[in-house]
């Protein structure tokens, strides 16, 4: 027998995008033919979907570590990298997506239904991408972004229509046996029942679902026995039934008594107070369970519950059953809300929205958080100057450096982007019109730069506009001569 799991942790990786090209345009006759770096291609995508021929989680607990296939790099010649294939799950109906905190990321119900939980990390630039009027011939190239990693669990509910609830060995899988074409095992012990069986069940023009859960037993809820585990798989069904056992000889045991212990711990568990309930009284055939099942049959009927006296043995009574299953399954589902297309939400960005925000940390240093600053950090490569000082520039341009300022920051503060630390150096002149040199450096970055600061040249151009004091006197007397 194929065995069942239920519940496994998953850890995701998509794929890590690839990294652009430096490359040079060189040929006969054409030395310094310009860039011709290609892009990086985008890292695969880890995502779920749901399929009909998938039951059990079973090959995730044997294999939980998921990688999609990393982007190609980009090469000379313009030639851009291969995007780094999709890794598509197949996942059972009724799949529950959680994060390790528990907090639920997705319900994959329906077949087709699809969950990207893992986004693929976007291809670095090349250089030829990067070029510009000023910045002819970039001598760098972008990162590739790398892929989300996360661990996430997954848990599975089955989604059927009705529910077989009941204790160990009261002919939950014998019912199901005969009602629908399911083929569970059965045996004369208690907890034969490992795993939660489906059938399907048709009567006259209607198709139902049924599942048979394993048995349950007082304390449940709590852990006890194998509820725990399986109680999750009757939080989506329609109906429940009662499955007793009239012919027990266990001390102590009775019908009505049953029922109140399974009911208390389905009211522990919580949410299912407002399913519809029928009450099956088992193994009629035998002279004692018929004769108890008359006894206790208008007490419970006196509780607001309709009541079948059945055998799953001799099939006694399972065509009135099964109608009657069929009745409330029609009921649940005229009654629902009809399903609603899937809503494209748009949410335009705030008029003063920057894109990031920044925020003082007790220990004097400041953390800038943003998807496209923590982005750009991510794809440049810190090793090449020149990579770093377009970094600034795009920082700058962005307004990083004015809210830093703003914030209260001074030079030599600690700034987090990301994973990375720097010490903010306002004087860095980004976000100007700056004309490059020699490709892989940056003027700007060297540790005894001539160059002015952004203040020194401001203060400069303001001292150009203002007039000398002789020049001004000595307007007025010009004039009077050229008169």
């Amino acid at each position: 027998m194929t065995t069942f799991v239920d519940r496994v942790v998953l850890h995701m990786q998509a794929g890590d995008g690839g990294h652009g090209c430096v490359s040079i345009h060189r040929e006969k006759f054409k030395p310094f033919g310009g860039p011709d770096g290609g892009n990086g291609g985008h890292g695969g995508s880890v995502s779920l979907v749901v399929d009909a021929q998938v039951t059990t989680l079973l090959d995730f607990h044997f294999r939980p570590h998921l990688k999609a296939e990393n982007g190609k790099g980009g090469a000379g010649s313009n030639r851009d990298g291969a995007n780094g294939r999709d890794l598509v799950i197949k996942v059972p109906n009724g799949t529950v997506v959680q994060s390790l905190d528990g907090e639920v990321l997705a319900d994959l119900v329906g077949v087709g239904t699809t969950f990207e939980a893992a986004r693929g990390g976007r291809g670095g630039r090349g250089n030829a991408s990067l070029a510009n009027a000023r910045r002819k011939a970039p001598g760098f190239a972008e990162l590739g972004e790398p892929g989300d990693r996360l661990d996430v669990v997954l848990e599975l509910k089955s989604v059927a229509d009705v529910g077989l609830v009941g204790f160990p060995s009261a002919g939950k899988s014998s019912l199901i046996s005969v009602i629908s074409a399911a083929k569970p095992k059965i045996a004369d012990y208690p907890f034969t029942t490992l795993v939660p069986n489906l059938g399907v069940v048709r009567v006259d023009n209607h198709t139902f679902t049924v599942a048979d859960v394993p048995g349950l037993i007082p304390g449940a809820a709590s852990g006890k026995g194998l509820g725990l585990e399986f109680l999750r798989h009757v939080e989506r069904c329609a109906v429940l039934v009662h499955v007793i056992d009239t012919a027990t000889l266990e001390p102590g045991r009775d019908p009505l008594a049953d029922i109140d212990a399974i009911e208390s711990e389905l009211s522990q568990y919580g949410g299912l107070a407002d399913r519809p309930r029928l009450v099956a009284l088992n193994k009629v055939d035998v002279p004692d369970g018929k004769d108890l099942a008359d006894i206790v049959r208008p007490d419970l009927e006196a509780r607001g519950l309709r009541v079948f006296e059945i055998s799953a043995a001799t099939r006694e009574g399972l065509r009135e059953l099964t109608y009657a299953m069929a009745e409330l399954v029609d009921q649940g589902r005229r009654a629902a809300p009809p399903a609603e297309p899937t809503r494209i939400v748009i949410r335009p960005k705030a008029v003063d929205d920057a894109g990031f925000t920044i925020e003082a940390e007790p220990d004097g240093s400041y953390t800038v958080r943003g998807s496209r600053p923590e982005r750009w950090v991510k794809q440049t490569n810190f090793d090449n100057d020149e990579a770093v000082g377009y970094l600034a520039d795009r920082l700058a341009r962005l307004g990083v450096e004015e809210k830093l300022a703003k914030a209260g920051a001074q030079p030599g503060d600690l700034v987090r982007i990301g994973d990375r630390e720097f010490d903010w150096q306002p004087t860095l002149y980004a976000g100007v019109d700056f004309v490059p040199g020699n490709r892989g450096t940056d003027v700007r970055l060297e540790e005894k730069s001539n160059r002015p600061s952004a203040s020194d040249r401001l203060a400069a151009r303001k001292a150009r506009r203002v007039r000398p004091e002789d020049e001004v006197e000595a307007a007025p007397a010009a004039e009077a001569d050229a008169e």
